[in-house]
């Protein structure tokens, strides 16, 4: 049987490890690229998975003093649909992480 200070250095080591893998993880996402479309691609947020945007393209055709409020409205689908697909990409690299952790179920990443 192991000693309680065994089995608290492997304890403090695989918490080292799971951070050091967080870590790891949250700095991809960062490098993961999604695009958000909205109005049949008249509007296209890219951004990373971790939700930082990295650019805005909107169609020459939207550019009218009166369809203001319709560009808006698509800025807000595009920005939405860009954040789900972060989500997205998010929840996979980190269930890539966290498929070997003995994790209860229900139980996510990060904290």
């Amino acid at each position: 049987m192991k000693s309680i200070e065994e089995m608290m250095k492997a304890a403090q080591e695989a918490a080292a490890s799971v951070q050091a893998q967080m870590q790891e993880a949250q700095a991809k996402l960062d490098t993961i690229e999604v695009e958000g479309v909205s109005g049949g691609g008249l509007v296209r947020i890219r951004a990373s998975a971790k939700g930082r945007i990295k650019g805005i393209a909107i169609d020459d055709s939207l550019m009218v003093p009166g369809e203001k409020q319709m560009l808006e409205d698509l800025l807000a689908a595009a920005f939405n649909d860009a954040r789900d697909k972060a989500d997205q990409a998010s929840n996979e690299e980190m269930g890539k992480m966290t498929s070997g952790l003995p994790l209860p179920p229900g139980f996510k990443l990060p904290f």
